[in-house]
């Protein structure tokens, strides 16, 4: 045998030892005799270097430190999950999937819906290329040294699976391997860490690998997403790859009706509690990957999947103050200040009150003792009081009339929920409001810069609206608060870096109420550049595509403002961008202006999404629905027979793909 066989042949044993403990949990071999095995390979690999390989056994055990994660494009998108609380939403979510497919033939795949950190795994060719944090489900952090020392997720996987692909997952840390960590933190006089999931999420991003392999962390699979057509159903694909290597999760059923689901949820309420890692609801998906592909997605979700979320856990404690913050839109937002109490696995201080009317509504006041749950178990809320506790010297909450920061007389117009601070360009939250929501990720997305970092700017003059991010010097940054050179450099590298965003994120960017990443997208794919936009009238601006008049009065009222156009201009001549790139407007054109356009069935010379992607390039509006408002359906293979027999009915222009190219010609 050949040295290079001899690796090989490691190699694959030290994969099979790795998947039957990890995976199967029914290890094979003593932990000596793998040592001894894993030492072997070490040595070969140290001795013949030309046969490395970054997918190895010997990679897994961490070394490799990462000071800056890189920020990766997702291929596929990432969306996150339309939540439901209860039997009367699930059978509302299954009248609307009916009445798009046409059908109530459907069969569901319930999943445990896992309490972790959700990771994007990409292979190619069988081998394990990266790994991706979710971020903001359009691009996330580089963790592919860190997510390389979790022994359940597999470098190679069998060629019998699928070869180029995604597979999405939660990253957990176990109950039991948890309660272990905070042991051995205590004992040597450190501070517990909170809950498994916080501590699964930011393990993530330890700098150093070695650190992360020690940690029993865990990686549950539930979305394989892939060009290849090698599997019609979403079960098949999740058992292949189990199959495969991968640690899919015996829980996930498949269910013929809601009432079987409902069942699966049921089960689970209490079960749940018996699983070594924890989990807040199910996930119930559409099991057919066509039908999913019919269903498509809304702005944020999937159509064809969706969460049901157990009940909240509840506490009670006191309530020792009210205080109020201001948002960047001027909108006041009432914070009960607690008594610090357990809930849901971390330690809540503070929740939410919302406004004056639920204050009114509730009658809570300051020494109450009031009840505390997590809405969707993430943000805590005031559910109720308990009246029965009540101080006899207690006072009735008094909602504020003055600004707390700027002390301007607070507004409330008709038809609004909350109480509004007027002084738009005076009051120091909303400035730097502005200002951290046009630094954000999904925004103008620069790097090196964060909330305390725009804070500590404001409050030493040297920025008071984001066109001044662009004025300033390394050598204005250094002399701040914890700040080196290197940090400023990359604060002013990250600014200058920004200057490529493309204009749809820029014009989302400048923080025009109502105007969110959708909006912006459409207003932005429909006037070019920002001098078409700040040029509109208030009917041009209706004419487009789901702008309505509050919205269209929200930007007439932004682009009327002088200081608003000042800055607009400033970055203007700093080089921001505010037109669309010649490239994308040379692949956009009004053929289909006005049009409305169903896609259905699988298509050969492009996918759906490409095709998608061209109707809207070319002013077209994609619908899930077919309508008598329907234009075209584009039909392709394996079109749904309710569909195409709904729009032979309607009398609505059934085209196939080469017609499409045709008629975009």
């Amino acid at each position: 045998m050949t040295v290079q066989q001899r690796i090989e042949q490691l190699r694959a044993v030290l994969r099979q030892h790795n998947y039957n403990y990890y995976v199967l949990d029914n290890s094979t071999i003593s932990d000596y005799e793998f040592d001894l095995k894993l030492k072997e390979l070490e040595k070969l690999e140290q001795e013949n270097p030309q046969f490395f390989d970054p997918n190895s056994p010997t990679q897994r055990v961490g070394g490799a430190i990462t000071k800056n994660f890189e920020t990766v494009q997702h291929k596929n998108r990432m969306y996150s999950l339309d939540n439901s609380y209860s039997e009367n939403d699930l059978y509302d979510w299954q009248k609307r999937i009916q009445k798009i497919l046409g059908t109530e033939n459907i069969t569901y795949v319930c999943e445990l819906k896992y309490d972790g950190a959700s990771i994007n795994l990409t292979y190619k060719n069988g081998q394990f290329e990266k790994a991706v944090t979710r971020g903001d489900g359009f691009q996330g952090d580089d963790v592919s040294a860190n997510i390389k020392t979790i022994r359940s997720i597999p470098l190679v996987v069998s060629s019998n699976f699928v070869q180029n692909f995604e597979i999405r997952g939660e990253i957990i840390l176990p109950i039991q391997g948890f309660v272990k960590m905070n042991k051995e933190r205590e004992a040597s006089g450190e501070d517990p860490y909170r809950n498994p999931r916080n501590t699964a999420s930011g393990s993530l991003k330890l700098q150093d690998s070695a650190e992360v392999a020690k940690r029993p962390l865990d990686c549950l699979l539930y979305q394989v997403v892939t060009d290849e057509q090698n599997y019609k159903t979403h079960f098949e694909s999740l058992e292949m790859a189990r199959k495969a290597g991968f640690k899919v999760p015996e829980t996930i059923v498949l269910a013929k009706s809601i009432k079987a689901v409902l069942a699966f949820i049921n089960f689970w309420s209490t079960k749940r509690h018996d699983l070594p890692y924890e989990t807040d609801g199910v996930v119930i998906k559409v099991n057919d990957i066509h039908q999913q592909e019919e269903l498509g997605y809304t702005a944020k979700s999937p159509r064809w999947a969706i969460a049901y979320k157990y009940k909240a856990e509840q506490v009670s404690t006191i309530l020792n103050e009210i205080t109020y913050q201001v948002g960047r839109t001027g909108a006041i937002t009432p914070v009960a200040n607690l008594e610090p109490v357990q809930l849901a696995g971390t330690i809540v201080k503070r929740a939410s009150l919302h406004n004056a009317d639920q204050i009114k509504k509730l009658d809570v006041r300051v020494n109450d003792t009031v009840f505390v749950e997590k809405g969707g178990e993430i943000i805590p809320k005031i559910m109720g009081v308990d009246f029965s506790k009540r101080p006899t010297n207690s006072t009735v909450t008094t909602y504020i009339n003055r600004c707390p920061e700027c002390n301007t007389i607070l507004v409330r117009k008709e038809g609004d929920a909350k109480h509004y601070c007027p002084n738009e360009f005076g009051c120091p939250p909303q400035i730097t409001g502005k200002i951290k929501h046009f630094i954000s990720r999904k925004a103008m997305n620069i790097d090196g810069i964060g909330s305390e970092t725009i804070d500590l700017l404001y409050k030493e003059g040297l920025i008071k609206n984001y066109a001044d991010l662009y004025l300033l010097t390394v050598n204005q940054i250094i002399p701040l608060e914890r700040m080196a050179e290197k940090s400023a450099q990359n604060i002013i590298s990250g600014i200058e870096k920004s200057k490529e965003i493309p204009f749809e994120k820029v014009l989302f960017a400048l923080g025009i109420r109502f105007v969110g990443e959708t909006v912006a997208k459409k207003l932005a794919r429909h006037f070019k550049n920002i001098d078409n936009l700040m040029a509109a009238d208030f009917e041009t601006l209706i004419a487009v595509d789901e702008i309505g008049d509050t919205i269209a009065e929200s930007i007439i009222d932004f682009f009327n403002t002088p200081l608003n156009k000042d800055i607009i201009n400033r970055l203007k001549s700093y080089g921001v961008q505010f037109e669309i790139a010649v490239e994308d407007i040379k692949n956009q054109t009004d053929k289909l202006l006005e049009k409305i356009i169903v896609v259905s069935g699988v298509f050969s010379k492009m996918s759906r999404n490409e095709l998608k992607k061209i109707i809207e390039d070319n002013g077209g509006k994609v619908s899930s629905s077919i309508s008598k408002k329907t234009s075209y359906v584009v039909a392709g293979d394996n079109m749904g027979p309710s569909k195409l027999e709904k729009a032979q009915n309607l009398g609505v222009p059934i085209i196939s793909e080469d017609d499409f190219l045709n008629l975009i010609k």
